[in-house]
């Protein structure tokens, strides 16, 4: 092979956002027009892009057409294959829960134990099954079955599945979610402990491929790197800050005393030179860069700040590539 195949959402919750995401880890997705389905990756000449559907990107690794994959962790889940590998399972978008809603009206159902009641019920008043609808019967049938509940019969459905109880060809619904809105607006609630998966976008690859061509791994180790120094570039913030001391490692020492100071490294602190000086010696000034996690800004900034410190400026950080690609490494160890 001179080429290894990446197979992409063309359509759907994640399209966009993922050719966003892959462009802001610096590897933009050149498309010559929205009615191909292909496209390259300038950034990795070795990369050509399939545009297929949600549930085709998995299809399309699991038969070898496409090497690689972006996708839903739920899609991968419904249709194991053992000719797919999860390279990364959490890309940081396409957030959703795939859960069980039951009817507003039904007041007493909280929980999955309530429900196993009224499945018991439906068997003995109405003398039939639950009808359950759904587009992922089978990670439907395993919980459901992990919970004791086996007197249920799915009822497979497409489109907006919420209105199925109220249509009257389902009871229940077990389908994805990511803020409620439209179960509530069908006058359906979530059981307490009803989530079946938590899913995002992930990367998969074809187990075989990836054991047997070496252009495979080689093409897809800057791929992983990008990924993970984007991901890994998003938990950080350089902050550079004025504040005096009497030497570079007094000023060092009193910022680390703080653990939301200490960041990845450092700090670098830098004698700021004054044309004015400072003839009695008593006060010197100095430059510190630092990065700190983007969750921690304001604490660390306000501690800074308890130090003395004056003229913060924070800038984003873009990418931070470690000694490794930890991805690209727990790939290999799963590859042997």
């Amino acid at each position: 092979m001179n080429k290894i195949t990446l197979a992409l959402p063309s359509k759907g919750a994640i399209a966009e956002p993922t050719l966003d995401f892959l462009k802001e880890a610096g590897l933009r997705v050149y498309k010559p027009n929205d009615r191909q389905y292909t496209g390259s990756i300038p950034a990795i000449p070795q990369i050509e892009v399939l545009f297929q559907r949600v549930k085709d990107v998995v299809y399309k690794v699991a038969d070898g057409t496409a090497q690689l994959g972006v996708t839903g962790l739920d899609v991968v889940f419904e249709n194991p294959s053992d000719d797919l590998i999860v390279i990364h399972p959490a890309l940081g978008y396409g957030h959703c829960q795939l859960i069980i809603a039951v009817p507003e009206a039904w007041i007493d159902v909280e929980t999955v134990a309530d429900l196993a009641d009224v499945v018991q019920d439906f068997r003995e008043l109405k003398g039939r099954n639950l009808r359950v609808a759904t587009t992922y019967p089978s990670q439907t049938r395993q919980f459901f079955h992990a919970q004791g509940i086996h007197h249920f019969t799915i009822v497979r459905a497409e489109g907006a599945i919420e209105a199925a109880p109220t249509i009257g060809y389902a009871d229940i619904v077990v389908d994805l979610t990511q803020t409620g809105t439209t179960l509530r607006e069908n006058h359906l609630k979530p059981l307490v402990d009803g989530t079946i998966t938590e899913a995002q976008a992930c990367l998969i690859g074809n187990r075989q491929a990836l054991l047997g061509d070496p252009l495979a791994r080689e093409v897809l180790r800057p791929l992983v790197e990008h990924i993970d120094a984007a991901l890994q570039g998003k938990q950080y913030q350089q902050i550079t800050i004025n504040m005096s001391g009497a030497d570079p490692e007094t000023v060092a020492r009193r910022i680390v005393e703080n653990p939301v100071t200490r960041g990845l490294q450092g700090p670098t602190v830098a004698p700021i030179y004054s044309s004015s000086g400072d003839p009695d010696g008593r006060e010197r000034w100095f430059t510190v860069t630092l990065m700190v996690r983007s969750k921690e800004l304001l604490a660390a900034v306000d501690y800074l700040r308890s130090l003395g410190g004056r003229q913060v400026t924070v800038t984003p950080v873009r990418f931070v590539f470690l000694e490794e690609s930890a991805t690209y490494r727990r790939l290999l160890e799963l590859l042997g």
